[in-house]
């Protein structure tokens, strides 16, 4: 192990890190958002939003994170319409992470048993009382396993970012390879970087998980 390989380039990892991070918790923090609206359009079954829903979410789980980059990055330009390689990643991950929040919420609401919505209604409270006081809560508490699976597995994706030339981790350890040659350095490092992203994450979710059961009962 070639040390001084090591410490010459650890820097341009911690700066491909840090760009992971960034653009991985864009892209996961709007797949979200998207994949709340989803799941809530299925859940009340609205007419039209719904079938379209359902339209996304076979596309976007059917279809690879690269190939939907490439889309973006390639095939955009052709009609015009130019993105950044940031951007194009922040996209990607959002349109493929929406899709598998989606059926992670949906599962969630769908847990809340019929019972407590009839007797919130019979009570009188409305549709979105209802929904912020019964049934997210509950559906929360239910969801967060898939939840941290599915954070876990698109920060795992941003490894195919380097295919529309974003400087991350996997664009850095293949370009020092291809330099130097140093294999094995290069790809211990890349492995260290992931863990050192991703282990601290699944920690912080299996605790919050505990806490929630441990708060449910």
């Amino acid at each position: 192990m070639d040390w001084s390989f090591i410490q010459k380039f650890t820097p341009m990892y911690v700066e491909a890190a840090w760009l992971t991070l960034v653009i991985g918790t864009l892209g996961i923090v709007l797949s979200i958002a998207i994949g709340l609206i989803c799941a809530l359009v299925k859940y009340y079954k609205v007419p039209v939003a719904r079938q379209i829903v359902a339209v996304y979410i076979e596309l976007s789980r059917n279809t690879p994170l690269i190939v939907q980059l490439f889309f973006l990055y390639f095939g955009l330009p052709k009609a015009g319409i130019l993105l950044s390689s940031e951007a194009c990643g922040v996209i990607g991950l959002a349109f493929l992470g929406g899709s598998y929040m989606a059926e992670s919420f949906l599962s969630g609401l769908k847990s809340v048993n019929d019972v407590q919505l009839e007797s919130a209604e019979s009570l009188g409270l409305r549709r979105w009382q209802i929904m912020r006081y019964i049934v997210l809560p509950q559906a929360a508490s239910v969801s967060i396993p898939a939840l941290a699976a599915n954070v876990i597995f698109l920060l795992k994706e941003t490894s195919v970012f380097s295919a529309v030339s974003l400087a991350d981790l996997m664009y850095v350890a293949k370009d020092l390879i291809g330099m130097y040659y140093n294999t094995g350095e290069a790809l211990t490092m890349l492995v260290a970087a992931y863990l050192v992203i991703i282990l601290p994450i699944s920690i912080v979710f299996s605790i919050l998980e505990r806490r929630v059961r441990r708060a449910g009962n």
